[in-house]
């Protein structure tokens, strides 16, 4: 099959999104099928081997340009070449992308408009190279905020758009009213011009047909898969002090002050003998405070010496710092929909404490290699592996072992290719499945 599957960078920053997309990409190919990996914004930041084309549409600088003036919607395409080069991207975009919805909402909504905002020429740029390429058998956008493309591509490739549904929901609830009615509004308003929608975990099924309006039938769960390659497990626990461990984004949502708190509490009561905090992941320049008043508490407390930042590792240095944890620990303060981390820790026979919500149960439950706590229990769960070694070691191998058995990069490209194999025989190109009132769905 011959895809198009459209990819949104994130500048700087190691997006779990990207990194999904990147990995499924490179495994459909190994699987035989010819997929066009195209980057939107910005050049596609990965942990390994990147398989994105090196054209970059709509530009970060281009649509921040023709967002804040009618002048840059009018220049000729041969100005916005110039600063849509990704080594101009780079530059601009080498100490962050600014990520902050509040300040995203009027941007956000005029790309939702599509064709009647203001990044209209974008959209112009994308359908003029895709009608001199040879025509997909089907589309993939890579979530809701790019919802607004599927009209437009389905017109010029006269083939069915899928469109992937990966925790966009915590970036929209973030906008500042009305941008985030208005994003809602718009976002339910294509809804009918998408053949079929993946999301990555039951609960992300769930809640996005309620918060977007899709009939349940039209949204297909594909569980996420990982890289096992050079993946091992931990036979026994090595000596010296417990390592806790914290692998993700540096950002107040991601829970990090969470751990921070837990990790201070246990060790002034003295519950946990000697421990020591490992923290890694993409910090945001706008977030260093937030690490830097995270290492402050520990230096108060007297902990200091105990807590080090590993920085944002590529994949060697991630297989490192997870092998070289006794467990990991996932804080989030919100109902994570996806959770890679879990996965990756649990391939490397690393045991994973989640709290009880979001996709976080049905991970625990599947794989066999992690512990949920309810809210304010984080310390006494941290406490109940750390003071049960064997029940450490039992979550450790049963994790991994399901884990490399069903939740592969391989499996994830073969339920997604399912997914698409059903999209392609149940829909008309130029009519979508979803359009009429009746609701009609894939069975």
């Amino acid at each position: 099959m011959k895809i198009l599957s459209l990819i949104a960078g994130a500048g700087d920053m190691y997006c779990g999104s990207c990194l999904r997309d990147n990995s499924l990409a490179g495994e459909l190919r190994k699987q035989g099928h010819d997929v066009i990996l195209t980057p939107l914004y910005t050049p596609v930041r990965v942990d390994d081997v990147s398989f994105s084309g090196p054209r970059v549409f709509f530009g970060g600088i281009s649509i921040y340009l023709q967002q804040m003036s009618a002048l840059f919607r009018a220049l000729p395409k041969f100005f916005d070449k110039l600063w849509d080069a990704p080594s101009v991207i780079k530059a601009f975009t080498g100490r962050g992308v600014e990520v902050d919805p509040k300040r995203l909402g009027e941007l956000t909504v005029s790309m939702l408009r599509g064709e009647d905002g203001n990044q209209r020429k974008e959209i112009e740029h994308l359908a003029e190279w895709l009608r001199h390429e040879p025509k997909p058998d089907l589309v993939t956008i890579p979530y809701t905020l790019l919802i607004a493309l599927a009209a437009p591509l389905r017109k010029v490739a006269n083939a069915p758009i899928v469109c992937g549904l990966q925790g966009e929901e915590l970036f929209l609830d973030n906008l500042g009213e009305p941008y985030r009615t208005q994003a809602l509004d718009l976002i339910r308003r294509h809804v009918p011009q998408v053949d079929a929608f993946i999301a990555v975990s039951e609960y992300g099924k769930r809640h996005m047909s309620a918060y977007l309006d899709i009939l349940p039938g039209r949204i297909h769960v594909v569980p996420l898969g990982v890289d096992v390659t050079g993946c091992r497990p931990k036979t026994t626990r090595a000596p010296g002090p417990t390592r806790i461990g914290y692998f993700s984004r540096i950002a107040p949502e991601k829970g990090l002050h969470l751990l921070a708190d837990a990790y201070i509490q246990l060790r002034k009561s003295g519950r946990l003998p000697a421990a020591r905090l490992e923290a890694a992941g993409y910090l945001p320049p706008e977030k260093k405070s937030y690490l830097a008043g995270q290492e402050d508490k520990l230096r108060q407390a007297g902990l200091a010496g105990e807590f080090q930042y590993h920085g944002a590792p590529d994949r060697a240095g991630k297989l490192a710092f997870l092998q070289s944890l006794d467990v990991l620990v996932m804080p989030t303060d919100f109902d994570e929909p996806k959770g890679i981390p879990f996965l990756e820790a649990l391939s490397n026979g690393v045991p994973v404490i989640a709290p009880n919500r979001g996709a976080f149960p049905e991970m625990a439950a599947a794989t066999g290699g992690g512990i949920l706590y309810e809210k304010d229990a984080l310390s006494e769960a941290i406490l109940s592996l750390v003071n049960d070694p064997d029940r450490a070691q039992a979550l450790s191998r049963t994790g991994y072992e399901n884990v490399h058995r069903h939740w592969t990069l391989e499996l994830m490209a073969q339920r997604t290719m399912d997914v698409f194999n059903r999209v392609t025989a149940a829909s008309s190109p130029s009519v979508p499945s979803s359009a009429t009132s009746s609701g009609a769905h894939l069975p």
